[in-house]
């Protein structure tokens, strides 16, 4: 994919969604959480194998009140099935724990224990550093348009979420700072983040924004206003060379209609420069306020130059109200 966007020239972004696995899987391969990872998944193994081991777990669900759930086996592309069986064993630890406990199973099976409590802790505190890459990434699964404009947020937010601080705990500020590390790789040459920046500023969702520095804010705003001139001028220029072309008549003379009729662009001797403007008789309302009304067709007013206009449009998209983060911003915009 990489070496196709070289040779077509295209523009090319990185999968927002494929960034989030690769710096949550960076993650899960810490020595500590590695281990405690092989160890839940050997017990989610086994309760899913063994007949016994189940029937004994849904015995003790129902005993302690704990939903009917089966214990879940994490899948090695998804890391997002790691947090979930995290998710999971953390649930329904007392009925695993009481299950493993009873003699029917103990006689079946005798390497396999639950976790201690440093164990627990610990999974406690994977699940809650990754709590904010699994909101991102269901997001990123969950829209049926996936725009660019949500990546330099997103990833702004994370960024923030994954700084450490002085009450997390150890295992806490490994896992944050891989991903931290991971991430802040990402996006992060200058002409990506103008793209992104420009793409959220034209999204009526994060047109504000927020996640910006003020000096960042302004010069994407700049660039979007210069672009939009940009354009305006390239329409105006295309739509002065349109009208410059009379359309031939059916006989294949050059005519064109004007207010006042038919002008003949054939005949190369006419004065074109007056032709339109049709004679009227002098009024004496002209003699009295003519030099300060001057109202000759020749006059005509100035129009307002495609920069003036872009910044015009940009100020009155940045005024109106931003759209809710629930609605659809190309439904907005069409």
């Amino acid at each position: 994919m990489t070496l196709a966007v070289k040779l077509t020239g295209f523009q090319h972004i990185q999968c927002f969604a494929h960034i989030l696995n690769l710096a949550s899987q960076f993650a899960l391969k810490l020595p500590a959480v590695a281990r405690l990872l092989a160890k839940i998944l050997r017990i989610s193994v086994f309760f899913n194998r063994s007949t016994k081991a189940a029937e004994a777990l849904k015995r003790n669900q129902t005993m302690l009140d704990l939903p009917h759930h089966k214990l879940i086996k994490d899948v090695a592309v998804r890391w997002n099935s790691a947090y979930e069986m995290l998710s999971r064993f953390l649930e329904q630890q007392p009925a695993i724990c009481a299950s493993l406990l009873s003699p029917e199973v103990r006689k079946s099976v005798s390497d396999i224990c639950t976790l201690n409590e440093m164990e627990i802790s610990n999974a406690e505190d994977v699940v809650k550093a990754l709590k904010p890459m699994l909101v991102a990434t269901n997001v990123m699964c969950e829209e049926r348009t996936p725009t660019v404009s949500i990546i330099a947020p997103l990833h702004t937010q994370l960024l923030s979420d994954m700084s450490s601080t002085a009450k997390d705990s150890p295992l806490i500020k490994e896992l944050k700072n891989a991903i931290y590390e991971d991430l802040s790789k990402r996006y992060n040459s200058s002409k990506e983040k103008s793209n992104l920046y420009i793409s959220s500023a034209l999204d009526p969702r994060f047109k504000s924004l927020l996640f910006l520095s003020p000096e960042d804010m302004h010069e994407t705003f700049t660039k979007v206003v210069s672009k939009a001139a940009a354009l305006n001028e390239s329409a105006d220029l295309m739509d002065n060379r349109f009208q410059s072309t009379p359309p031939p008549d059916q006989e294949g003379s050059t005519m064109y209609a004007a207010a006042d009729g038919m002008i003949d662009y054939s005949d190369p001797g006419k004065d074109l420069s007056t032709a339109h403007c049709p004679k009227r008789r002098k009024s004496a309302l002209a003699d009295l306020l003519g030099q300060t009304f001057n109202n000759s067709c020749s006059t005509s007013t100035s129009m307002p130059s495609a920069a003036t206009i872009a910044e015009q449009e940009m100020k009155r998209y940045q005024e109106a109200p931003a759209l809710p983060l629930t609605d659809d911003p190309l439904q907005w915009w069409k």
